[in-house]
């Protein structure tokens, strides 16, 4: 007799069922996984044979088989010990036969018949209530898989020995719930900026249209300060979004304790990142920080000291918002749909706008032009806001805390995003909320500018020698600026201002 047992596999976000097949038969005692099991895969039978020896079962001397079906797909990862445990137990009449048949299972064992948490299990629970099954996961993962439907069935155990008694009921194990993840640690508060107005208008237009924002400025002018307080002006994650964006950092493993959280990401990674790090990949294809901050903000520092190679793999997902990781027997995508925020230093030593500093190098325009030079046109052509960010003097220090922090600039930006999403569902297009994400023939459709402001963008054209994304990336801008001002037309003076946040880009290539 074979028992079943279903789990899963993970093809990107989402849970692929995979079917346990365990035989026990006579012959020479054996215990054999196949189905292209990976190394961790291969060891369960060890941590299998130990947790039901801790849980005072033992093998029978007899051969076990494991097919891990379709036996064609690759099976990584240690949550597949659970669902061979149960199977075995089932086989060997230690649970009813019928006890799994509708469940999907997914655990890792430690050699004392504890189950350990696993990566991935809110895409499971998922899938699992999609094919009409409960789930069976560890203890710690219980609140994370509440989240999938307050009506799929749940059983959230610590050991083997709690699962058995569960079905032979004589110990019932609660539904978990669904947890949130409180705020920890000091708010930050655009109140806390002193100074630097131009650039927390930047950071207002940017947030209201998610468009992506280059920071240019002099070490200590506070360009990450103002980076790392963009979170505090953005809407909250809506469910559809906050169902994204925890489907990923399940199938990454960053969910603690089961609880998710509203708050929209922000990932800061170091510029010695590679392009795996960055991108996704390495041996089981996994997220990478483009993917993590999917609905939020990616912000990279010190920009021109990343490699060129790494930045010019964003070019792609910040155009088509996912990634796709290629491998020789499968292909894997996430979705990368982020906010690109990005700082640097005017040159190496960040002193080229310095009143009165003269560069060993040659003129500060040409030492500042070569260090930035570092980053290729395209990926500068895809970001909207290009801004310079002025050193902070005492003066501004000594001055008292602005009137304005980030309670009414998320208020002017979360009115802004609500006439956009209104905007595109009007046009029928309910997976396009932003400004940003809608594409060129929509954009010119719905950012038709009146015969000045035309006037005034056929000339910066010229002048400006602005690319077809160059031109569709102002009169995104341009929207976002006539949005916050609830302005049915763009005008003239919203033309203005958003070319003015290309301005800097088109000195640097100039000075080159």
């Amino acid at each position: 007799m074979v028992q079943r047992v279903s789990t899963v596999s993970f093809e990107g976000i989402e849970a692929r069922a995979v079917d346990v097949q365990v035989q026990v038969a006579p012959g020479l005692p054996a215990f054999n996984i196949v189905g292209l099991p990976d190394k961790a895969v291969s060891e369960a039978k060890e941590r299998v044979r130990a947790a039901l020896v801790a849980s005072g079962l033992a093998l029978p001397a007899r051969r076990i088989t494991v097919n891990l079906a379709p036996a064609d797909l690759p099976k990584e990862g240690s949550h597949y010990d659970l669902p061979i445990a149960l199977g075995l137990m089932a086989a060997i009449g230690a649970i009813p036969h019928d006890a799994l048949s509708s469940f999907t299972v997914l655990g890792e064992l430690g050699l004392d018949g504890s189950i350990a948490a696993v990566a991935g299990v809110l895409p499971a629970a998922i899938g699992a209530n999609g094919r009409g099954q409960g789930l069976i996961c560890p203890h710690a993962c219980g609140p994370e898989a509440a989240w999938a439907s307050p009506e799929i069935e749940i059983v959230a155990a610590r050991s083997l020995i709690q699962l058995a008694n569960h079905f032979k009921g004589t110990q019932v194990l609660a539904r978990p719930q669904p947890k949130i993840r409180e705020r920890e640690g000091v708010l930050l508060d655009l109140a806390d900026i002193k100074g630097q107005e131009s650039a927390k208008r930047a950071l207002e237009v940017a947030a209201a249209g998610a468009h992506n924002l280059l920071m240019v400025g002099p070490p200590g002018s506070g360009k990450s300060m103002i980076a790392a307080r963009l979170p505090t002006i953005l809407p909250p994650l809506s469910p559809a979004e906050l169902l994204e964006v925890s489907m990923i950092a399940s199938i990454a493993g960053e969910i603690e304790g089961g609880a998710l959280t509203n708050r929209r990401p922000f990932r800061s990674p170091h510029h010695s990142a590679s392009m795996p790090a960055l991108v996704g990949g390495g041996l089981r294809a996994r997220p990478g920080e483009i993917s993590l901050a999917h609905n939020g903000v990616l912000f990279l520092d010190e920009l021109p000291e990343f490699s060129g190679q790494v930045l010019d793999s964003l070019r792609q997902p910040l155009e088509t918002s996912e990634v796709a990781i290629a491998r020789a027997n499968h292909r894997i995508t996430y979705p990368a749909r982020f906010m690109l925020v990005a700082a640097m230093n005017p040159c190496r030593c960040g002193r080229a706008s310095d009143p009165g500093f003269s560069c060993k190098r040659g003129t500060n325009i040409r030492c500042a032009a070569e260090y930035q030079s570092r980053l290729s046109g395209p990926l500068l052509d895809r970001i909207d806001l290009h801004i310079e960010v002025p050193p902070v003097t005492a003066a501004d220090l000594i001055l008292p805390p602005p009137g304005e922090g980030s309670r009414e600039v998320a208020a002017r930006v979360a009115r802004a995003r609500d006439i956009q999403a209104a905007r595109y569902a009007a046009l029928g297009l309910s997976t396009q909320r932003t400004n940003a994400q809608v594409s060129g023939p929509t954009l010119e459709q719905v950012a038709q500018a009146d015969s000045a402001g035309m006037a005034l963008l056929r000339d910066a054209a010229d002048s400006m020698r602005l690319s077809a994304r160059g031109y569709h990336r102002v009169l995104r801008v341009a929207r976002t600026l006539a949005d916050l001002d609830a302005a049915e037309k763009v005008g003239r003076v919203h033309l203005a201002e958003a070319l003015s946040y290309r301005a800097l880009a088109d000195e640097t290539r100039n000075a080159a």
